[in-house]
């Protein structure tokens, strides 16, 4: 039930703004680099982790962590997530309590959770799991987004 290529790379280009659930400072780390490189392509990127609280990402922008999704006061497309597949159970009740819904869910390489998809496409959010969009976008040869930050 995951997405075909071709929906992975509409996807892409339709969306406009990113909260990267797990998202880190350390440059060295996917969780930092890969939301950056989605930034410098044209995507709104936004930050969520707790430990993050007081620190803000990307100079110059300066972008501040949030704690949760929920959090986020403008509406997101992407859930970008780079946590483990064992702890997604937690962030069901808060990716569903956003509002509105993301379009998508996108759970990094290695990272899988075939009930908490089902819950989400039950939903009607697109699921894409164990793919990196950094990888992704290069390969699919996805025109760099113009229409966001």
């Amino acid at each position: 039930m995951e997405p075909a290529l071709d929906e992975v790379r509409r996807i892409l280009e339709q969306t406009v703004t990113i909260a990267v659930l797990g998202a880190h400072w350390q440059s060295e780390r996917p969780a930092c680099y890969v939301p950056e490189y989605l930034h410098e392509v044209g995507y709104q990127v936004f930050p969520v982790n707790p430990a993050g609280l007081g620190r803000t990402w990307l100079p110059p922008e300066r972008i501040p962590f949030v704690a949760r999704l929920t959090d986020l006061e403008q509406p997101i497309d992407m859930v970008d997530v780079f946590r483990r597949g064992e702890v997604l159970p937690e962030h069901e009740a808060e990716i569903l309590a956003m509002s509105p819904l993301p379009k998508v869910v996108w759970f990094q390489l290695g990272v899988r959770n075939d009930a908490l998809a089902a819950s989400l496409r039950a939903a009607g959010i697109t699921v894409v799991q164990d793919r990196c969009t950094l990888a992704d976008h290069r390969r699919l040869g996805v025109a760099r987004n113009s229409r966001g930050g």
